[in-house]
């Protein structure tokens, strides 16, 4: 059985003339930590955005464990285990904090209308089962005191968090996680990267990052996958990507023959 979870095959998007991304292929294994880095505007967030439906690939395929996704839409696609954050907080501001993980949670429940509307004991076993493990997950990111605040009231970095949290309840097998990290000063990364890394263990994940702070990325990616205008120019551990001239000219603009 392989273990590949999530498969990029040759996956292009072009807008018009131009090309975001031209043939990238790529795989993210079961229960790795994956990043996903380039310049600014390399095509990471496009990248992200064919993953999860968002866009529907010019050409090529996702897989998740061998299926194709192809068609799909973002709902379809979050069911069969595949949850992302946003660069831009996307949160429902005008719910609490505990709400936000709620409703998040509800795609797995399993009874229908009348029993909601006849509060039977399924129904309500189903809601207490979910606000007990919304509360379990806000505790680790030390939100659970302030379920009951709105969300719009949480400072910038703890609004970044409860998009993880929120994406957790979803129950994925892979996580993607767009600059979870902006924003934030150094403690907090520094806590964010423990905590990704607990949850990738703790919840048996697949997590695959877009992210601009090279120290959180170097100190829990596994496997690094580096875009420039893109293509995918390099590809492989910490050491091999810090090491390579390819990603040092993206990054530095250094122009080749110089």
């Amino acid at each position: 059985m392989s273990d590949v979870l999530l498969e990029a095959k040759n996956i292009t998007m072009q807008f018009g003339g131009l090309k975001a991304v031209d043939s990238l292929a790529f795989q993210v294994k079961q229960g790795q930590l994956a990043g996903l880095i380039g310049p600014n505007g390399a095509g990471k967030t496009t990248v992200f955005n064919m993953l999860t439906g968002v866009y529907q690939p010019t050409s090529g395929a996702v897989f998740l464990e061998g299926q194709s996704l192809q068609g799909l839409k973002p709902y379809e696609i979050s069911h069969r285990g595949v949850t992302r954050t946003f660069q831009n907080i996307r949160l429902f501001k005008g719910l609490t904090v505990l709400d936000n993980v709620l409703i998040a949670g509800h795609q797995h429940m399993r009874y229908g209308l009348f029993a909601a509307l006849l509060q039977t004991p399924h129904f309500l076993q189903s809601e207490k089962d979910l606000h007990d493990k919304a509360m379990e997950l806000l505790k680790i990111f030390h939100l659970d005191t302030k379920a009951h605040e709105p969300s719009c009231s949480l400072p910038y970095g703890e609004q970044r968090k409860l998009e993880i949290v929120r994406a957790l309840a979803t129950d994925p097998k892979i996580i993607l996680l767009d600059e979870p990290a902006a924003g934030m000063n150094h403690s907090e990364t520094h806590h964010l990267m423990e905590t990704i890394a607990k949850i990738r263990d703790q919840f048996k994940l697949t997590v695959l990052l877009i992210e601009h702070d090279m120290k959180l990325v170097m100190g829990i990616c596994e496997n690094i996958i580096v875009l420039d205008h893109g293509i995918k120019i390099e590809e492989g551990t910490p050491q091999k990507v810090q090491g390579s001239q390819k990603v040092i000219e993206a990054y530095l603009g250094v122009e080749e023959g110089l």
